[in-house]
């Protein structure tokens, strides 16, 4: 025989503060669901967490302290139930199949040498560049600043600081050459 829960007779009713736990469940269900999978439940495991949460919910909504907010106590139930799920160790079970998948992957050596060697060359070229047409490609080009930015930045007129860029720009072109797209 289980004994009914304790209701502290002063504390107002959870039911009339909130409305039923049906009408809790209709309004938060959605919120708890984007809150487990932002929390980092897997979708696999998202319908048992949300059912966790709303199990706890409904054992504990006549105990919501009076003035408190329904979806700030609800998020801190998802925060808990979120973590207990990624600790599981069913989190991170196996996949089996009677075959091995084959994956193919490209290398990715290739790639990773192939820009190396492009940003090696940006830098060559960028040394190569006069360094006040450096100060301008580089504030420009790379940290994307405004022209006027640049030239208020470099101490310059306007038309100077284009005059500039585009001698840095002819620079960098004719040194990068064959790597100017892999940048």
């Amino acid at each position: 025989m289980t004994s009914a829960p304790h209701v502290d007779k002063n504390r107002p009713n959870a039911v009339a503060n909130y409305g039923s736990f049906r009408e809790v469940f209709d309004a938060h269900a959605r919120f708890v669901w984007r809150s487990l999978l932002g929390l980092g439940v897997t979708e696999n495991d998202v319908p048992d967490a949300s059912q966790q949460v709303f199990v706890v919910l409904q054992d504990k909504l006549d105990q919501i302290e009076a003035g408190c907010s329904i979806s700030t106590y609800v998020y801190g139930i998802c925060l808990r139930v979120a973590s207990d799920f990624r600790r599981r160790a069913h989190v991170h079970r196996e996949q089996l199949y009677a075959v091995v998948p084959e994956r193919q992957t490209a290398a990715p050596q290739e790639g990773i040498v192939s820009q190396r060697e492009a940003l090696d060359s940006l830098r060559a070229a960028l040394d190569a560049i006069d360094p006040v047409q450096r100060e301008v490609f580089v504030l420009y080009e790379i940290e994307e600043l405004a022209m006027a930015e640049v030239a208020r930045a470099v101490g310059c007129p306007l038309q100077t600081a284009y005059s500039r860029l585009h001698a840095a720009r002819r620079t960098v072109a004719a040194a990068l050459g064959e790597h100017l797209e892999d940048l």
